[in-house]
């Protein structure tokens, strides 16, 4: 990463910081103000961003409790969100064809409930980081949120596996299995220790047994990640774990950030 990437983040997250601001939004103008100053996005950068991304969903998953998903208040909250939103965007659309608007012309019913569709989804990175800088990982609140979150991305693999006709592979049922590794992983993980063996642990997890695992039998590598630590999540030293690559994960995120608005 050049030297001027890393200048022009730092500066930005400082000014937004001291007005009381959460940093990412300063990266978010880095990455805006970069792209104005010639810059590019680089494959490089893309994938340190989506590590970010993957160890996020990681650690999300240690401190998600299966049962919390189960919550009538999350999936009927999901439910009923997915479809007001879906159905408001669509009307909001149509409306804007309706006017005359030029980019909204050939839109039919159809496409304009595609696209109602995809806009009512949330950015789970951008709701956790938030959660994260006031402290509320651990409020009720947050608990559901990030349950509501998860629900949303459940819809989203539906919908993009029954769209594209894509299956995935005979294989991806291993993943039935994942909790009979319950017990193996969580000796791995008292053996790992505190030290940097620990956050080693960690990423082996995120990005081989779960990302590319996933990935490899043709299902989402992030939400492989994320269903690993929830399998970790009732250890008594899965919070330590999430404590140990608080950092890292940072760290890749605000290259996550930049890509924006490089892109």
């Amino acid at each position: 990463m050049e030297p001027i990437l890393i200048a022009v983040a730092f500066g930005c997250g400082m000014v937004v910081n001291l007005i009381g601001l959460p940093p990412l939004l300063g990266f978010l103008a880095a990455g805006f103000i970069l792209n104005g100053m010639g810059y590019e996005n680089s494959p490089a950068l893309s994938e340190v961003a989506d590590l970010g991304v993957t160890l996020l969903l990681f650690t999300i998953g240690l401190k998600l409790n299966i049962k919390t998903l189960m919550r009538r208040d999350v999936w009927g909250t999901t439910s009923l969100h997915l479809l007001l939103s879906t159905l408001l965007f669509t009307v909001v659309l149509l409306v804007c064809k309706g006017l005359g608007l030029e980019l909204a012309l050939s839109l039919d019913w159809k496409l304009a409930l595609l696209l109602g569709f995809a806009l009512s989804f949330s950015s789970t990175v951008f709701a956790v980081k938030v959660l994260e800088d006031r402290s509320d990982m651990n409020a009720l609140y947050a608990r559901i949120a990030i349950g509501v979150l998860v629900m949303q991305d459940v819809f989203a693999v539906a919908f993009l596996a029954f769209s594209s006709g894509k299956w995935p592979s005979i294989w991806a049922l291993w993943v039935l299995g994942l909790p009979l590794l319950r017990p193996l992983l969580f000796k791995l993980l008292e053996r790992a220790g505190h030290g940097e063996l620990q956050v080693l642990f960690g990423v082996f997890l995120a990005l081989v047994v779960g990302a590319a695992g996933f990935e490899v039998v043709g299902l989402k590598p992030d939400l492989g990640a994320l269903i690993i630590g929830m399998l970790l999540a009732s250890h008594p030293a899965a919070a330590g774990l999430a404590k140990a690559l608080f950092n890292l994960k940072d760290l890749f995120l605000i290259c996550f950030f930049l890509t924006i608005g490089l892109n």
